[in-house]
């Protein structure tokens, strides 16, 4: 007899307890195969695509796109052949997924034996009573309830989600009869026609706040709230950092490295902070005490897709340039991708945001959540400059730096900041200070 076995929202890791189902891959009736994608989850830290710990037919999709559930919330049924009368393990025991194992596994799934389903009976032809009823989606309390899911690659279905466009709405001319990413912008560029032939009050967009940029409103918010800020301004002749950054890049020790000022910039915050470690600390209101740590994940907040994110670099304080460079890049390349992992979105002790790639000098950034600071790195531009006792044209920033000041008082941040300053201004400080 078939085997229906319920696979349940895996833990995805580093304490997260929810997430959000953001799309379906898959529709009742389809025949998956082990590890194949199922669906995209969206928790506070990441994108996650689940792939299937069972090989069979979906009978069951428990929850809707856009629904947020628990860990350990049923999320699809699928019949399997049956191998337990022979104390045989179901196929897809092998542990695929971050955060759950074979011994997790079994213990978050029920199981059930069930005859074979019947046939489904003939859909009225009729347009009569029931026609338009409750049963037009594809999840519910429903073991055998059809899809309607249109056909769509997993790109296209993001891109349509960012864009707010409904799926069921856009003609396909996909080969297979999937909506294509042309199918998707013809449709806006009609849609873009209407918009501005409708009423006035039609001309407002509602954006759901979900997923990343929920969790982060209501981290900035506590975080505003909670720790007392300060910001502190100082300008700065960086000439002989770009001229670095420029000599680097011809270096051949850094060859198929990307040099960038920021790199240059981080390696500053991170010697600074061996002369000023408060800025490297945490409060912990359960004990009222000051943790300040021995270590340094580096925060580099990233405007993605999703919103905003603070990926860190785990132990950056141990990297050399080069080093810190590579791993600079890897950051930006997963976080603009979407695909950064969630171990890398938690336990940052100080972080460091780049306005100047926006064009803007200057800002008053928000404490990552339990981090003391936040280094602002502003737009390099060319001014007027008094160097070596005459008006000079220089490379010149704007650097910021916000502080908790329950634990960083007025001139542990100064000399923190003033000491970054001095390195961006004479990088050979560098040596001197490492």
């Amino acid at each position: 007899m078939p085997v229906i076995e319920t696979f349940n929202l895996p833990d995805l890791g580093e304490g997260l307890t929810d997430a959000e189902l953001v799309t379906w891959s898959v529709a009742v009736g389809d025949v998956i195969e082990l590890n194949q994608e199922i669906a995209e989850v969206e928790t506070a830290k990441a994108s996650v695509e689940l792939p299937s710990p069972y090989a069979g037919t979906v009978v069951k999709l428990h929850v809707a796109e856009g629904a947020t559930l628990d860990v350990g919330s049923p999320l699809i049924d699928v019949e399997v052949a049956d191998g337990a009368e022979t104390g045989e393990e179901p196929a897809g025991r092998t542990p695929v997924l971050v955060g759950y194992g074979v011994a997790e596994e079994r213990a978050g799934r029920r199981r059930r034996k069930v005859a074979a389903p019947e046939p489904a009976a003939p859909a009225p032809t009729d347009s009569g009573a029931g026609g338009s009823g409750a049963g037009g989606s594809d999840v519910g309390d429903s073991d055998t309830v059809p899809s309607v899911k249109p056909l769509a690659a997993p790109p296209v279905r993001k891109l349509a989600r960012e864009r707010g466009v409904d799926l069921t709405e856009v003609t396909a001319t996909g080969s297979s009869g999937q909506v294509t990413r042309d199918d998707l912008e013809r449709h806006e560029g009609a849609g873009a026609d209407a918009v501005h032939s409708a009423p006035s009050g039609a001309l407002e967009e509602r954006t759901p706040i979900r997923g990343v940029r929920r969790r982060t409103a209501d981290a900035m918010v506590r975080s505003a709230f909670t720790a007392p800020h300060v910001t502190e301004f100082v300008d700065v002749d960086v000439t002989p950092m770009m001229d670095l950054v420029a000599k680097l890049t011809e270096h051949k020790r850094f060859d198929g490295v990307r040099i960038t000022p920021l790199a240059l910039v981080a390696k500053a915050l991170l010697v600074s902070l061996r002369g000023n470690p408060s800025l490297n600390s945490t409060w912990d209101d359960a004990t009222q005490e000051i943790v300040t740590k021995r270590y340094v994940n580096l925060g580099i907040a990233a405007a993605t897709p999703r919103g905003l994110m603070v990926p860190n670099i785990k132990n950056a304080h141990e990297l050399s340039l080069r080093d810190l460079a590579e791993r600079l890049s890897d950051l930006t390349a997963l976080a603009k991708a979407g695909t950064t992992p969630p171990a890398d979105l938690v336990g940052g002790t100080i972080s460091i945001t780049n306005v100047g790639v926006f064009g803007v000098d200057a800002g008053t950034p928000i404490l990552n959540p339990g981090e003391a600071a936040i280094l602002c790195f502003g737009a390099v531009r060319r001014r007027p400059w008094e160097w070596q006792g005459e008006i000079a044209l220089r490379e010149v920033t704007t650097l910021s730096l916000s502080f908790d000041h329950r634990l960083v008082d007025g001139e542990q941040g100064s000399k923190f900041l003033a000491t970054v300053a001095e390195v961006l201004a004479d990088p050979l400080a560098l040596i001197a200070l490492s």
